[in-house]
């Protein structure tokens, strides 16, 4: 059951949010909290599958701020969703710079938009948990934040890509050696489901890869169908 702290001080808004994520995930345990004192003690306690929270609490401007400077000091990686009506081209800069999952300002998006995000984020926290849960293999050449917050490194290098680009790389990655088709590669690509737009983004990947390993050639096409990872030699081995 995933467990959700809903943190918003005008009780009608925390009504809406909750409503919405009920209707969403009705097997979720939903805590509402309206001050920053009862949210701080309530994070402090308890472990939460993701957390959505305003950034104003009362006469506090910047509560959320601290909210998430405490949770991130937890060290569980435990996604926010911040839901402000702070404009969104100053603050949503500020909340990925804390590694905040997301920014939505408020009056700006629909129940659909929320629910998109919200779910996205609780089915990326479950994968973060199961792969916490997987025994690893040692020096893994590849290094994927779950959550798509940090950028990936690629034998200790940085690879920049934007974020669909990501989310094809790690189904490749999670599914390497095998098949990835088309298909499947649309579910993780919000616009432009097409094969063209799919290898456009693939062929960003490699193009990412290749300015830190000129000869990268991980990911293999197959034709008529999709592309598959294919673990490199390790570096130094012919």
């Amino acid at each position: 059951m995933a467990r959700i702290a809903v943190i918003e001080d005008d009780p009608p808004t925390s009504g809406q949010l909750a409503g919405w994520i009920r209707a969403a995930h009705p097997a979720a345990q939903i805590e509402q909290f309206f001050t920053r004192d009862e949210a701080e003690a309530a994070l402090a306690r308890a472990a939460y599958d993701v957390v959505v929270l305003d950034i104003e609490l009362g006469r506090e401007r910047h509560a959320g701020v601290a909210l998430i400077n405490a949770i991130n000091k937890q060290g569980r990686g435990t996604p926010v969703l911040v839901v402000s009506a702070m404009p969104a081209a100053i603050y949503r800069s500020i909340m990925k710079a804390l590694d905040a999952w997301d920014y939505l300002q408020k009056t700006t998006f629909e129940e659909a938009d929320f629910v998109e995000t919200f779910l996205e984020i609780l089915r990326v926290a479950r994968e973060r948990r199961a792969l916490d849960s997987t025994p690893q293999h040692p020096g893994p050449e590849l290094s994927l934040d779950p959550l798509w917050q940090r950028t990936p490194t690629w034998r200790g290098e940085r690879i920049n890509l934007p974020l669909t680009a990501q989310r094809i790389l790690a189904t490749l990655y999670q599914r390497r050696g095998q098949v990835v088709g088309y298909d499947e590669l649309f579910e993780v690509v919000k616009s432009g489901r097409n094969r063209d737009n799919v290898r456009k983004h693939v062929s960003t990947i490699r193009d990412a890869f290749r300015e830190v390993d000129p000869g990268f050639e991980g990911i293999e096409n197959v034709p008529m169908r999709g592309f598959r990872w294919v673990d490199p030699p390790a570096a130094g081995r012919p």
